[in-house]
């Protein structure tokens, strides 16, 4: 029994971690359209802001608390100089975006090498659910990746500047002149999805090695997740990871992961194609 239950957590902390990084590329990807190949580089920042802090003599949570403002500041720079003149041109934001993520890969291991960087859990307890002990991290965790889902849903559904937002997606010109500011509207969007993939970036980090390119790694399934789960929605994200995170918990647990995370791609590719818009349609 102990397994299951061990087994369910691990499955819930690996969605966790997926609805994170999957929720700033909902904002970036599902609702603005922009194909952001280096929304993993903003995961890292938020992972190196961590390993910079705490080597500072900085706390885990006050690094929790900067990373985002460094995160969303960076964000704000990419959309202002390179991404707002590319919004007609979604090939060229491809290349672009492409470009960012190997130039802030660079930058990050020239200023902080290549070896890992250390970085410390908050908590190092467990404790014991029905006969199983599980890392007290680890459900803080989950705790954070669902308060923060429900914050951005309630943002995008409930505040002025959701309405903005879905207004300007639909119809930018009738927004324009309907009085709306489409350019600042879109420059917070985007700052926004980059500050959320950098909280997500201090959370995983103690449970991963921080190097310049951890990014990469989940960039891709940070796509199956919008894809999947239906673009444009913070439910689809939700639907998205616990369809990618489950499946790929329980191979895991039979297969190796390479061939665990290869399958999760068939199975994604699969229920696409006999589901176009995602499990949950927007």
């Amino acid at each position: 029994m102990d397994i299951f239950f061990t087994v369910t957590l691990n499955a819930m902390t690996l969605i966790s971690i997926l609805m994170l990084v999957g929720l700033g590329l909902g904002i970036i990807y599902g609702l603005m359209g922009v194909i952001n190949l280096s929304h993993g580089e903003f995961v890292t920042i938020g992972a190196f802001s961590l390993a910079f802090v705490q080597a500072m003599g900085g706390s885990f949570w006050l690094a929790l608390l900067i990373a985002p403002i460094i995160g969303g500041l960076v964000g704000l720079l990419i959309e202002q100089s390179i991404i707002r003149h590319l919004y007609t041109r979604p090939l060229a934001t491809i290349m672009a975006t492409w470009g960012l993520s190997l130039i802030i890969q660079q930058m990050l291991q020239l200023i902080f090498g290549a070896s890992p960087q250390k970085v410390f859990s908050p908590i190092s307890a467990t404790v014991s659910i029905f006969g199983a002990n599980y890392p007290v991290y680890r459900l803080v965790l989950i705790s954070l990746a669902i308060s923060l889902m429900v914050s951005c849903y309630l943002l995008m559904k409930k505040t002025r500047f959701g309405l903005d937002l879905r207004t300007v997606i639909q119809n930018p010109d009738m927004a324009d002149a309907l009085g709306i500011n489409t350019k600042r509207v879109y420059a917070i969007a985007f700052s926004l999805g980059a500050a959320f993939a950098a909280i997500a970036g201090v959370l995983i980090a103690p449970l991963t090695a921080v190097v310049a390119h951890m990014g990469v790694n989940y960039l891709a399934r940070s796509f199956f997740v919008v894809i999947v789960g239906g673009a444009g929605s913070v439910p689809g994200v939700v639907a998205g990871s616990t369809f990618v995170g489950g499946i790929e918990t329980l191979l895991n647990y039979a297969i190796p992961a390479t061939l665990s995370q290869a399958l999760v791609l068939v199975f994604a590719i699969v229920l696409v194609r006999m589901k176009p818009t995602g499990l949950v349609e927007r």
